[in-house]
């Protein structure tokens, strides 16, 4: 086999990948699970009292596919209510025991 056989049989490989990457249900399912670590990680950084949340997530389609979070420092009205909230949530496991 050729070096532009070979270019050839590459270059096909690269464009299938391309499509099967490009695909709804791969874009979905992507999305789906970097949705799912955001609320797990932002879920870690409250028990642990961070003022920092994940609030951004950017998608990279490409070869190979890639996602990036972005972080911000909650406001003083965010931490206020975060705090409310895990107070309530902890109010409601100490009755419920």
């Amino acid at each position: 086999m050729g070096i532009l056989d070979q270019a050839k049989k590459l270059g096909d490989k690269v464009s299938e990948s391309v499509t099967t990457f490009s695909s709804d249900e791969v874009i979905a399912n992507t999305i789906i699970k970097a949705v799912d670590k955001q609320e797990k990680v932002n879920a870690l950084l409250q028990q642990k009292g961070s003022n920092y949340r994940v609030s951004d997530i950017e998608l990279g389609m490409g070869i190979p596919p890639s996602v990036s979070f972005g972080v911000r420092r909650l406001s003083e009205h965010e931490q206020t209510h975060a705090a409310d909230s895990s107070d309530a949530t902890n109010l409601a496991a100490s009755l419920g025991d």
